[in-house]
């Protein structure tokens, strides 16, 4: 991960893997990230059960796991291993009294580090495919909140979360003849219908790591109108967004960072025009970006 501005030294090992990332080989890599998982899991389930942190550390804590989780995954770790660590790290958690010393001590840290972790207002989560791009700072304007491009065909996309005050889920494209869509479906992997994500292995690419048909579940925009002009790119001359229902988000941010999902926008006569968006650091974007409007 990469940062849009020099900060402080980090108050803690969580914070180095918020703003810095992990530049370390695979086997390193994995077991530094499941390492971070654990202990940023732990802190976040004993805060749940005694109130340790202050809501806004809470919600950093979380971006803060998720992306260990997700550095993790890409490393190699298996989605078991990573559930046996999240068990694990729960267990932990239960079994610490409330006023441990130890507790004491982890909860102090991260008051600390996020001291330095709130002056950040973007960031940039990379991916294999695409980047995710987070923005919480003050805006009179809607703007892009956590954004990812893709381009399908002569036509373009940008999704993510969108707004001032409370952002929601848009998918905001611009298409080369000017067609206009009905209406737009999310379609991605059920997790109540899986056993884990579908991934072909190697660099395929995005559209190759969606599952069979049987295993997606679908989510359709719940409104749609002419783009607001501060969520297109600059040299356009206009588009389209469409909205997607809450619960969408939340099922994004469940998946694994290596899976992608689709954006099928719906024409007249059954035609469908598809874009692909890779999944990466959605959750830890959407934790970051949660921060501004509290």
């Amino acid at each position: 991960m990469t940062e849009t501005r020099k900060i402080a030294r980090p108050a803690s090992r969580w914070l180095r893997v918020i703003v810095a990332g992990l530049a370390a080989a695979p086997g390193t890599a994995s077991a530094q990230a499941l390492d971070l998982f654990y202990e940023r899991t732990v802190l976040r389930a004993a805060d749940e059960r005694c109130e340790l942190l202050a809501p806004e550390i809470a919600t950093a804590l979380a971006a803060g796991a998720a992306q260990a989780r997700g550095a993790a995954l890409r490393a190699g770790v298996g989605e078991r291993s990573t559930r046996a660590v999240e068990r694990r790290a729960m267990d932990r958690a239960s079994r610490l009294p409330c006023g441990s010393p130890d507790l004491a001590r982890e909860a102090d840290r991260a008051e600390q580090a996020f001291q330095a972790f709130s002056k950040i207002q973007r960031m940039t989560y990379p991916g294999d495919a695409a980047a995710w791009r987070a923005d919480r700072a003050y805006a009179k304007a809607p703007r892009w909140r956590l954004a990812q491009d893709s381009r399908f065909g002569a036509d373009r996309m940008t999704f993510g979360l969108a707004g001032r005050d409370t952002p929601v889920l848009v998918a905001v494209a611009q298409f080369a003849d000017g067609a206009a869509p009905y209406g737009a479906r999310l379609v991605l992997r059920d997790t109540d219908r899986t056993l884990g994500p579908y991934l072909p292995g190697g660099s395929a690419p995005l559209a190759a790591r969606m599952p069979p048909v049987r295993s997606l579940r679908t989510f359709l925009a719940d409104a749609r109108g002419r783009a607001e002009t501060e969520l297109l790119p600059r040299d356009s001359k206009g588009g389209w967004t469409l909205r997607f229902p809450t619960s969408a988000a939340d099922a994004l941010a469940g998946l694994d960072p290596r899976e992608a999902v689709a954006v099928e926008f719906l024409f007249p006569h059954d035609k469908i025009r598809t874009a692909y968006v890779e999944v990466g650091d959605f959750a830890a974007g959407k934790a970051f970006v949660k921060l501004a409007a509290r």
